[in-house]
């Protein structure tokens, strides 16, 4: 167990920009790092395997994954073989109009609650998520008042928070931050972020397809905070450009 100077906290780790960027965030804070990666039953499980790579890069305490199968109840490209949108206007307009087929019911509800569980055993008071409520796909268990109820929820439902022993405190430091902003804050941190994959819908070879919207949020990321993006995409090389070609 961690010593009384260097708390715990755990960790959402999908093996993605935001939560790759959280994790360094919360290193650099002094925690001893519990990382959490579920395989769900998503179909782009190159990212339980990015998640390995940056847990080991981290040196975390201990790293979680944990296999559970969201498939079964169905209702999202994600875990079914449901076309992956591409090419959608992801404008002011376009991203919020409606929730769009990847959005995995209950995700982060269910995500949220093992990382209670984990933290009540590890000793955790803070649990560190990478949601972001700006450049976001119009989920909506990516929104502040959600994070929030989930917190108060917390802590009515575990012994810690009931004895008052520990409060649980839901970190989502990226919620009010662009794509652009979290990329130049990870850069700054010195993320490699050659490591993490954002693609819903990957080439064999595990090249992002680049139309996808989490591959279009990225592309445009980059290229608003004028950096490269080191991953590849099908077909061609990282670039610059902020949207498919």
């Amino acid at each position: 167990m961690p010593s009384p100077s260097r708390p715990s906290a755990v960790v959402l780790l999908s093996g993605g920009l935001d939560s790759t960027t959280v994790l360094r965030l919360a290193s650099r804070e002094g925690f001893a790092l519990h990382a959490l990666t579920f395989s769900y039953g998503q179909r782009h499980l190159a990212e339980v395997e990015a998640a390995r790579k940056i847990a080991r890069a981290e040196e975390v305490v201990h790293h979680y994954v944990v296999d559970i199968d969201l498939g079964l109840f169905g209702g999202s490209a994600l875990t079914t073989r449901t076309e992956i949108p591409k090419d959608r206007d992801l404008g002011q307009d376009g991203a919020r109009g409606t929730i769009p087929i990847t959005y995995v019911p209950a995700r982060n509800t269910i995500f949220l609650s093992y990382a209670t569980a984990l933290a009540e055993v590890t000793g955790a008071a803070d649990i560190f998520i990478g949601v972001n409520a700006l450049d976001y796909s119009g989920y909506p268990d990516c929104r502040p008042e959600y994070i929030a109820a989930f917190e108060r929820m917390a802590n009515l439902a575990t012994r810690a928070g009931v004895e008052g022993m520990t409060k649980v405190k839901i970190r989502a430091p990226l919620i009010d931050m662009s794509k652009a902003q979290i990329i130049e804050l990870g850069l700054s941190l010195g993320v490699d972020y050659s490591l993490t994959t954002s693609c819903y819908d990957p080439a064999p070879g595990g090249e992002a397809c680049g139309r996808c919207d989490a591959c279009q949020l990225r592309r445009k990321g980059f290229a608003e905070a004028g950096a490269e993006d080191p991953i590849s995409y099908a077909g061609r090389t990282a670039d610059r450009v902020g949207g498919p070609t």
